[in-house]
């Protein structure tokens, strides 16, 4: 059960990335040739700053997922309930804390930033881009979790994918039109709440066992504000770079920053995507026994670390031709930086390939012992990128966040090898430098070809093939190094198989 939605996440989220990065790449584009480079950085920030109202909720969602596992693995529905009941209780008042703080920032915002855009206009948009969210946390936040701790992580998926589909399409069609910018982002706010919809009609439908009347077990919780710590640490990592930007350089250069990073978020999100597919499985076969556990640990290393690397190659050859394709037309900032790919590519080589190590303390729920690290990671982060700004500007916050990462990557692989696996931590550092001396092998052998890249066609095409020689080098090589790792994923692999063929014999046999 455990592995068949774990390829049901997969599969339904997979799907559902291909769809937005195909619909996401007009957006951005359109805005800028109707509207200027000017009006991308803005809407930039402004879904920068409104993401930090995630901080409201920081450290409820990930600790009732922590702590739903077991129950839900256990099947023990009363427990479940009496956790549902004390997030759903934290939920609302997010909600309404998250509501009073969009409106706060629409009424300052406009009177902070210089921009040709009428303030008016800044605070309608604000105002639609941030209210679908504070209704979402107040009705959905809960369900959402014990969604992703079932491993049914595919159901939201379903659900976000129809309305980013919609989305899109609306946005698209109005952009070409030409309309107003605020409409544009009045539709992204009454999609959002059709969103809502769904999913409380499927969990009336689903989950009739529910019950928020229950006691609500607060003590199972109780590391919220510990995991709230992790929270914001990732938060400002994450979204510092455009606020400080935004200070101290303009909104031109934001948009440069943007969109390099929107192909970089995509690589996030398709990474986060896998990841968010087999955690559940992780979660539950930690509370199953440790020897089993290591093993399937080990192998989802390896495996997951050698995608992270292969797509992050792929991107790297392809993003400069992508980009002289993607700008062509607009003139009034340049978009062509070498130095931005090796900077970018470095940071999420760094973000993604300790993501096994960081799943393992948060599966364990070791929250409270490792929050200081998580505070230190934000302090060279913030210091760091606010000082290398001033003297580099939009390098410095790449070089900031790297100055982070080597700290606290480095940190989690120790820490979960030591204290969680009771091993070195050379084993996932020698994984990582595999991985590497890979990496500048193919990047190097690449620059002596002559890619001509001058159509999207082109760009698509040389990703798939890329893809399928690179992929399988880096899967062949892991599985060199690690040969009893590469054991047991094989002997997974064909009891998975046996298994499908069973069901389908039992399914024709029935019919027949």
């Amino acid at each position: 059960m455990k592995a068949k939605r774990s390829m049901l996440n997969l599969g339904f989220g997979l799907t559902s990335q291909v769809i937005t990065i195909i619909l996401g790449f007009f957006i951005p584009r359109l805005i800028m040739v109707n509207y200027g480079s000017e009006a991308n950085g803005l809407i930039a920030s402004i879904v920068q700053i409104i993401s930090y109202f995630a901080l409201l909720e920081a450290g409820v969602g990930a600790a009732s997922l922590q702590a739903l596992y077991k129950p839900v693995a256990k099947n023990d529905y009363n427990h479940i309930n009496s956790i549902l009941a004390a997030t759903s209780s934290y939920y609302k008042k997010t909600g309404i804390y998250y509501f009073i703080s969009v409106v706060l920032l629409a009424v300052i915002y406009p009177l902070v930033i210089h921009s040709e855009i009428s303030k008016l206009s800044i605070m309608a948009i604000i105002l639609f881009s941030g209210l679908g969210g504070a209704i979402n946390y107040y009705y959905q936040g809960k369900f959402r979790v014990l969604l992703i701790a079932e491993g049914k992580s595919y159901i939201e998926t379903s659900i976000v994918t129809v309305a980013n589909i919609l989305n899109n399409v609306v946005r698209i069609i109005l952009l070409l039109q030409g309309v107003d910018i605020i409409a544009v982002q009045a539709s992204f706010f009454v999609l959002t709440v059709l969103q809502i919809a769904a999913f409380h009609i499927y969990a009336k439908r689903n989950y009739k066992w529910i019950d928020l009347t229950r006691k609500p077990d607060f003590e199972a919780i109780g590391q919220k504000n510990s995991v709230m710590v992790h929270e914001i640490s990732y938060l400002i990592f994450r979204n510092t770079d455009v606020l400080i930007l935004t200070i101290f350089t303009n909104l031109k250069v934001v948009s440069i920053y943007v969109m390099y990073n929107m192909i970089f978020t995509i690589v996030d999100n398709i990474v986060q995507t896998v990841n968010g597919s087999i955690k559940s499985a992780l979660g539950q076969s930690y509370h199953e026994g440790k020897e089993a556990f290591v093993k399937f640990y080990d192998a989802y290393e390896v495996y997951f670390m050698g995608l992270i690397f292969s797509i992050l190659t792929v991107v790297y050859i392809l993003i400069l031709p992508f980009m002289r394709l993607y700008t062509a037309g607009v003139n009034d900032v340049d978009y062509i930086n070498f130095w931005l790919p090796i900077l970018f590519v470095a940071i999420k080589l760094l973000t993604n390939a300790r993501t096994s190590s960081n799943n393992l303390i948060t599966i364990a729920g070791h929250f409270r012992n490792t929050q200081f690290r998580s505070i230190m990671e934000s302090a060279i982060n913030l210091g760091a990128s606010i000082i290398f700004v001033l003297f580099f500007g939009i390098y410095g916050v790449l070089m900031g966040t790297i100055a982070a990462l080597l700290y606290r990557s480095i940190d989690i692989v120790i820490y979960a090898s030591r204290v969680l696996l009771e091993r070195s931590p050379w084993v996932t550092f020698r994984r990582w430098l595999i991985n590497v001396g890979v990496f500048a092998a193919i990047v190097f052998i690449t620059t002596k070809l002559d890619l001509s890249i001058t159509s999207y066609t082109g760009v698509i095409l040389w990703g798939v093939v890329l893809g399928l020689v690179i992929l399988p080098i880096y899967y062949i090589v892991g599985s060199l190094m690690e040969r009893e790792v590469f054991l047991y994923a094989w002997g997974y692999a064909k009891r998975f198989r046996t298994k499908l063929k069973l069901k389908r014999s039992k399914v024709t046999a029935s019919q027949t």
